[in-house]
């Protein structure tokens, strides 16, 4: 916060008023990590920008200017303001500035989000008696939650997501609000669902959150294919339904890597759409090829990259891989070569959360340490797996066959690698081009 406190002597000399509000007051209280913060002040924006050359007029409309420090980090500066109706349910109608402190904390979400403090003088306000709250370790909203959930469609998912990741408990009167706020939450934009999804996987359980999703009546709005899974029941394998054995492996994927969570998460929702009885049990033959389709179809939906989404929908399509000890080197090299090697680590530890995710004490995992044992010594001895890790390029595939850049270039090198994949000591420049001789040759 040592930053801050220049700022705020700079607001205060001016005759402003000025503190520090909101999330980074919460974090601090609770001995969270925090880097993003706000500064509340009664001077209006244009005073804001007089006082700070170095600031960018983010959000003038509504108030806030960003301040950039001289070490580039970014300080956004808001009015006090008061408002109107949110008629669309997510902005309001008008804005009053500048307004009071009393009341721009009472504006706010919740009670430990409308808090504000003075550095300079080391006194906390909290009219909201959000300190209570933390103390309780419990999400309450700032006055009447139908109408702070009913102003705004995404806090729903906010405050689902905040209570999972501080790991909160939701007041009494907060999740049938929620539920009873569904029509407004319906109009948040695809990107602020996918960005409130992507920060709860970073919850110590983002199970938690994506359940009180449910209890809400709210996932259907986020992952609706999920909610299929909900009860339906598996086989001697799995001591949980396909829903909730979709929540432990979420929890059991590593938490540093938020889209190997998603992954988790949705690895097995293709079992609904595949499921068939044998003997009163449940079979799911390809679930994981249609899981992979409706994994990219989802996120599409919620604007995530096509990078991001290839990356889960690889994940997903791999997930069921059946490694046996008798697998020839050069089947390892093609599993590498299908997986991608940048996408093992992360494939593994997908296996490792759907395992411990069972119940039922199963673990793959000695096949998988033989598997990584076998893919080390390949890499150590720095075989082929990819065209790029050919001895010759399209440069020497055209030279070779007198041709112009084109497929037939694209199918040598596909044919060279396959080759080589069979056997790494084909990977010298002089055979590969023989054989690319013989392969344009039959191509013809």
């Amino acid at each position: 916060m040592a930053p801050l406190l220049p700022l705020i002597q700079t607001l205060k000399q001016a005759g402003h008023e000025a503190y520090v509000v909101g999330g980074g007051i919460r974090d601090l209280l609770l001995k969270r990590p925090h880097t993003d913060w706000d500064i509340a002040t009664s001077a209006t924006p244009d005073q804001v920008t007089e006082l700070f050359p170095h600031s960018v007029p983010t959000g003038a409309k509504h108030g806030t200017i960003t301040v950039i420090l001289e070490n580039g980090q970014k300080i956004e500066v808001t009015t006090f303001r008061s408002e109107g109706p949110y008629t669309d349910g997510r902005h309001p109608d008008w804005v009053k500035m500048p307004s009071t402190l009393t009341e721009d904390l009472s504006r706010r979400d919740f009670t430990i989000n409308a808090l504000a403090y003075d550095p300079d003088t080391e006194t906390l306000y909290d009219p909201h008696q959000g300190l209570e709250d933390l103390a309780r370790k419990e999400l309450r909203t700032v006055g009447d939650p139908d109408r702070r959930f009913q102003e705004d469609g995404l806090r729903p998912f906010r405050g689902i997501r905040l209570a999972a990741v501080l790991e909160f408990t939701l007041a009494q009167d907060v999740l049938p609000a929620m539920a009873r706020a569904r029509e407004t939450a319906k109009r948040v934009a695809a990107e602020r669902l996918r960005d409130e999804l992507m920060k709860l996987m970073t919850a110590p359980q983002p199970s938690q959150g994506i359940e009180l999703l449910r209890q809400a009546n709210l996932l259907d709005l986020v992952l609706p294919e999920l909610l299929e899974g909900y009860q339906m029941p598996q086989n001697r394998w799995h001591a949980y339904d396909v829903y909730e054995h979709s929540l432990k492996s979420l929890d059991a994927a590593p938490g540093d890597q938020p889209l190997v969570r998603l992954a988790a998460l949705l690895h097995d929702v293709g079992k609904p759409r595949t499921r068939f009885e044998v003997e009163g049990e449940g079979k799911f033959y390809g679930h994981e090829k249609v899981g992979a389709t409706l994994a990219d179809t989802m996120l599409e939906r919620l604007r995530f990259s096509r990078a991001e989404r290839e990356f889960v929908a690889r994940l997903v399509a791999e997930h069921m891989f059946l490694y046996r000890p008798e697998w020839s080197d050069a089947t390892v090299r093609r599993f590498v070569r299908r997986v991608g090697p940048e996408n093992l680590e992360p494939l593994f530890a997908l296996r490792d959360a759907d395992d411990k995710a069972h119940g039922t004490g199963f673990s793959s995992r000695p096949d998988l340490d033989q598997l990584e044992e076998r893919i080390q010594g390949i890499r150590q001895r720095a075989e082929a797996l990819g065209i790029g890790d050919l001895a010759i390029n399209g440069e020497d595939v055209m030279q070779a066959l007198h041709i112009e850049p084109g497929p037939r270039v694209g199918r040598v090198l596909r044919e060279l690698l396959e080759r080589v994949l069979e056997d790494p000591a084909q990977n010298e420049p002089a055979t590969l081009l023989k054989l690319a001789r013989e392969i344009g040759t039959s191509d013809t």
